[in-house]
């Protein structure tokens, strides 16, 4: 008889690490991107170590804050600032002030890992706190670029009001982030608009459907274009756009970009009587805007897995005017042009680009007429619990997250 062998996989978890300037003091964080759930926002927790004997009577603090820059730096003049700062979450960390501290897994094992001058910290994002948004700059920006963003600070201070020496404090950019729904739904947005001309009679009429809701970064944009000519004028070519729309909370503004492109004169000309079905596939990336000005993206420049800002989802009962920092939504926009005199006949359809939960697992069964997405698994933090102490990867966290000089 041959000996049974039993192997066990051990999944690595990856731990995030940055020591202040000084080297007394030492930061951990499970993760750098937090989710927003609707109904629940991820809490920020990670773990302090302190060297022995350095405090002297000192505390460390930590706090959470949030900048939202809507003007350019370089345009602040006379004292005007472009930008909002917001401390959204503070704490005292050492010594420990609660007796009872609630952890997560990933923080109680690196307490066993990192020894006794280890202390755990639990931030908690404010339930309407914004996402984070990078609106890309121009060549000739210098500053830093508008947007969102979040940054844990942890310092050491003599009280909550010092702000600490640079030396011995460290600063954290982190990402609060949005995930599609666990199904895309069956709704296969839609629109049907009709223009008629002066002096000339019938309407020439365009109908735009989408194949789903709800799409992945990455995935291809199907819209569905059917044209039935009952006017007097020939459509001359049809030109197809995402659009992505920004709406800036702060000052009230609104402005949208062009994120991918298509115009075709096949089919054309679509002459009166005539009428005209086809497919398009428009594939919105971040690769493919990486020099324009204003495209509003998901965190920081600098990271190599950025993307398009994901839309901006709300809870039930409320509605995306009620949302704060920068609003994000999509469109898919077809255009008819008719020559000179005819002019274009415009429609928008509206759609939603996103995240995919970690861990998903979707099969997807395409036919002509409909897709179906099935549930979706939600991944599980809690698969951490009961894994060995050993597989934990320390990396050091990236200064260009900041978007800090060398």
């Amino acid at each position: 008889m041959f000996p049974l062998l039993f192997l066990t996989f051990v999944v690595a978890i990856k731990v995030f690490k940055k020591t202040t300037p000084n080297g007394k003091v030492t930061v951990y964080l499970g993760k750098r991107d937090f989710i927003d759930h609707l109904d629940s926002i991820d809490p920020i927790d990670g773990i302090v170590v302190v060297e022995n004997d350095y405090l002297q009577g000192r505390k460390v603090y930590g706090q959470v804050t949030t900048t939202f820059r809507y003007g350019r730096e370089e345009d602040e003049v006379m004292g005007v600032k472009f930008s909002k700062e917001l401390v959204i979450s503070r704490e005292q960390i050492v010594p420990i002030k609660k007796e009872k501290q609630d952890m997560t897994p990933v923080q109680e094992r690196l307490l066993k890992r990192l020894g006794a001058n280890a202390y755990p910290f639990l931030f908690q994002f404010p339930q309407s706190s914004p996402s984070s948004v990078t609106l890309q700059p121009g060549d000739d920006d210098q500053g830093k670029p508008l947007g969102v963003e979040y940054t844990v600070r942890i310092y050491v201070g003599e009280h909550e009001e010092d702000k600490g020496h640079k030396r011995s404090s460290v600063a954290l950019a982190i990402k609060k982030l949005q995930y599609a729904p666990p199904t895309r739904g069956r709704k296969l947005p839609t629109s049907l608009v009709s223009k008629g001309f002066t002096f000339s009679q019938g309407k020439l009429n365009l109908e735009v459907t989408l194949d789903r809701e709800i799409y992945y970064h990455g995935e291809k944009v199907a819209a569905n274009v059917i044209v039935t000519n009952n006017s007097r004028k020939a459509v001359k070519n049809i030109k197809l756009f995402v659009v992505q729309h920004c709406e800036v909370t702060m000052v009230n503004t609104q402005f949208s970009r062009h994120v991918a492109s298509l115009e075709t004169r096949e089919g054309c000309p679509i002459t009166p009587g005539a009428s005209f079905t086809k497919q398009f596939y428009l594939v919105p990336l971040a690769s493919s805007n990486k020099d324009r000005r204003g495209i509003a993206l998901d965190g920081h420049l600098k990271d190599d897995d950025v993307n398009l800002a994901s839309s901006t989802m709300v809870a039930d009962g409320k509605t995306p005017s009620d949302a704060m920092g920068i609003v994000i939504s999509y469109s898919i926009r077809v255009k008819l042009n008719c020559g000179t005199l005819g002019g274009e006949l415009v429609t928008d359809v509206p759609f939603k680009l996103m995240h995919p939960a970690p861990g998903t697992v979707e099969k997807e069964k395409a036919t002509l007429k409909k897709n179906k997405s099935i549930e979706r698994t939600r991944y599980e933090n809690s698969c951490y619990s009961n894994d060995d102490d050993d597989n934990i990867v320390f990396e050091d966290f990236a200064r260009l997250r900041l978007n800090e000089p060398e």
